[in-house]
């Protein structure tokens, strides 16, 4: 399998939730970033090596295609691969054997590679930078992922799924204003970008200096922080109640200091009693929803 798309694409993503449904989803999957190994270690790394292969061999070491020797899944960028250790990687796709940097003797493997690459490989083959026999065998089911800014209906989700991965256990999410602004936004490190985008709103909104709403878009001025008349005329033109904003304004104090109730209730100029059974009233209404 071949899958193909612009850096940031979430092409691993891709490969592992291909792993975790296929069957050998039991087995273990092995990613290899072939970019950040030097082609001399990377050999070594895939295929293993032979006490005495180079200088530094002291040991023999096996490598990742062979350990362990169950079945699993490995995904490798092999646009990144030179032309000889292409020729290793036809071979185990060919004849399912490997040999160790150094060695003699072929070992059979068991193992299912899916490729990922950020480049053209038709042009790179023009180029005689890859192998087009290599390209033909991990072509046989080719994936595309598009970049972010031809899909931002997805956006909304992955937000959603990034918020997830970064809050720590809290209930965040961004209101429809803060969602349309990645939604107009070119996104050129696609999935990536946005990733760290909202993982830098969380941060910032931790430092109790911004709320996750202000989303730190880059090449964007900082958004402007809101006074206190602003909240007010905001309230009177939506029409909110005093309940309302007893509530909203208790929230926001409880996310300044951390969720401590003790000194939210300073602040507040309340007993913290209250504030415990308003969290009590909360937990009760998440468990036991009122029917529409």
């Amino acid at each position: 399998m071949l899958i193909s798309g612009e850096s940031g694409t979430g092409k691993e993503v891709v490969a592992r939730a291909i792993h975790f449904h296929g069957d050998r989803s039991e087995k273990p999957f092995v990613p290899i970033n072939c970019t950040a190994i030097p082609e001399g270690l990377l050999e070594s790394e895939l295929f293993g090596h032979v006490r005495g292969a180079f200088t530094g061999a002291h040991a023999s070491k096996r490598g990742l295609f062979e350990r362990p020797t169950a079945a699993r899944s490995s995904s490798t960028r092999s646009g990144d691969m030179g032309l000889a250790l292409q020729g290793k990687l036809l071979r185990v796709l060919q004849d399912r054997e490997i040999r160790a940097v150094g060695g003699t003797q072929s070992v059979r493997v068991d193992v299912r590679i899916i490729a990922a690459t950020n480049r053209d490989l038709e042009v790179e083959i023009a180029s005689g930078r890859f192998r087009e026999d290599l390209f033909y065998r991990l072509n046989v089911i080719p994936l595309h992922i598009p970049p972010l800014r031809e899909r931002p209906d997805d956006i909304p989700a992955l937000v959603e799924g990034f918020l997830r991965r970064h809050a720590e256990g809290r209930r965040r999410f961004l209101s429809p204003e803060a969602i349309e602004r990645l939604l107009a936004h070119p996104w050129r490190g696609n999935a990536r970008e946005l990733e760290n985008v909202i993982e830098r709103a969380l941060r910032a909104e931790r430092r109790r200096d911004a709320r996750t709403d202000d989303v730190p878009l880059p090449g964007a001025p900082a958004p402007q922080k809101a006074t206190s008349d602003d909240f007010l005329r905001a309230a009177a033109t939506r029409g909110m109640t005093l309940h309302e904003l007893d509530e909203q304004y208790t929230e926001q104090v409880l996310q300044q200091t951390g969720g401590n109730k003790v000194q939210a209730a300073r602040i507040l100029g309340i007993d913290r009693k209250t504030l415990y059974r308003r969290a009590e009233r909360e937990a009760r209404n998440t468990a036991h929803p009122k029917e529409a």
